[in-house]
């Protein structure tokens, strides 16, 4: 049997959402939750989870170059927008990971690789399992980490016989 959701979605930050879910995971049973707010989540607050399994969410890709194919010829630097190349070096707060520096190397000596962006956990509360996540700072692809918690939270409720999946939004 597949498990049926319930989702507490509201069009603004602070009007209780969180609230309402822990409350509606004291009421119910054979429930899975959920926290879809994966760039400030904070049910966890209320619910006190034990993190059973954690999972690394590579989304964002950062520019590396490799010193022994550059011939620094300085092309890579003086196309990167951001900013983020300075004396060859990659500062991979500022790098978008657009790739123009990968683009325009005459030598490809820059490769774009995925970085950690969050993690997502897996957890146990005293209400049933948790199935939650956080975003770095700064991070982007927060709809792909919340798909993320979403997948784990169906895998969660098959293989407990969970009846429920409650859902506190983003």
């Amino acid at each position: 049997m597949m498990a049926k959701e319930i989702t507490v979605l509201s069009g603004k930050g602070g009007t209780g959402k969180t609230s309402v879910t822990a409350s509606l995971a004291v009421l119910s049973k054979k429930t899975v939750l959920t926290d879809c707010d994966v760039d400030a989540p904070d049910l966890h607050l209320l619910l006190k989870p034990e993190v059973l399994e954690t999972q690394e969410f590579k989304a964002s890709r950062v520019a590396v170059i490799d010193e022994e194919l550059c011939v620094q010829c300085g092309k890579c630097e003086e196309h990167c927008r951001f900013g983020a190349i300075e004396k060859l070096i990659i500062d991979p707060i500022l790098c978008e990971g657009c790739g123009v520096c990968a683009y325009i190397c005459p030598v490809a000596a820059i490769e774009l690789e995925k970085r950690v962006s969050g993690y997502a956990f897996i957890s146990k509360t005293k209400y049933g399992p948790m199935s939650h996540a956080l975003l770095n700072p700064g991070e982007e692809n927060s709809g792909k980490l919340v798909t993320l918690v979403r997948q784990n939270a169906k895998k969660v409720a098959e293989k407990e016989n969970c009846e429920l999946i409650i859902n506190d939004g983003p």
